[in-house]
């Protein structure tokens, strides 16, 4: 996705959240409010050179991008989801995940351990080999086996945060969900289409899982961002043009797949 909007001319910034810099042990200690604070450093890094702004993220970036839409009205001009998981609702996930919502301390839930779906979220057995490969690759990082729970922890404890923030989204939103997502149902994606108070487009993928920006549609996925995002330059560009006074200090970015 970064790749794709940069040779279309948009500036893109991907930044990296606490905890995910290589080891468990990150990941173990982190806390949501760590990796919100990355995706608003971000945010703030291109806030003086863009005129538009459009936050987004696949999976849990996904709710990042939500609370930042949330809470920089001011700066974020629409929002682009891809595979938002606001809960684990999707066919690889374990029989016994509901029962782990019954822990709320983090030291109870680092002994948990929990198993990174076989398929990784990737439908294309050819892609996904791939990208296994890659990440195991000498010089690179072996591909996890495992979520820590305290990580799975964090990610419900900012989701049911971000679900009391989400009638304060008036922004433009773009969802890409895939009908077989593996990993978050599309009932995330109905549930935040009811429940966000601005417009919604939901784009429902037919071939491809949990990592809709890499998988067989990945394609589909950059036509429809890309189309989104000209929409929304070209009203912010036409505000700008009949309004000028009512348009504050440019400010913008674009980060999608940030997590």
């Amino acid at each position: 996705m970064a790749n794709g909007l940069t040779r279309n001319g948009y500036r893109v910034l991907c930044p990296l959240l606490a905890g995910h810099e290589g080891t468990e042990g990150d990941l173990r200690t982190a806390t949501w409010q760590d990796w919100y604070e990355s995706a608003e450093k971000g945010l703030e890094e291109l806030a003086a050179t863009c005129e538009t702004v459009i936050v987004g993220g696949l999976s849990t970036g996904a709710v990042l991008a939500l609370r930042l839409a949330a809470r920089h009205r001011d700066k974020v001009h629409a929002v682009a989801l891809y595979s938002p998981t606001l809960w684990l609702s999707g066919r690889q996930i374990p029989w016994y995940v509901p029962l782990f919502r019954l822990i709320d301390s983090k030291w109870l839930a680092n002994l948990f351990r929990f198993p990174v779906p076989i398929h990784v979220g990737i439908k294309d057995q050819r892609i996904r080999s791939f990208i296994m490969s890659a990440m195991a690759s000498e010089g690179a990082k072996a591909a996890p086996s495992a979520m820590p729970g305290g990580a799975v922890l964090e990610r419900r404890r900012l989701a049911r945060q971000v679900m009391k923030e989400l009638g304060a989204i008036t922004q433009p939103v773009l969802i890409l969900h895939a009908r077989e997502d593996d990993y978050a149902g599309l009932d995330n994606a109905a549930y935040l289409q009811r429940e966000l108070a601005g417009p919604v487009d939901l784009v429902v993928l037919e071939d491809s899982y949990h990592m809709v920006t890499v998988d067989r549609q990945r394609h589909v996925v950059l036509d429809r961002t890309l189309a989104f995002i000209s929409r929304i330059a070209g009203a912010v560009a036409e505000t700008v043009r009949t309004c000028p006074a009512a348009h504050l200090r440019a400010v913008g970015s674009a980060t999608p797949a940030a997590a």
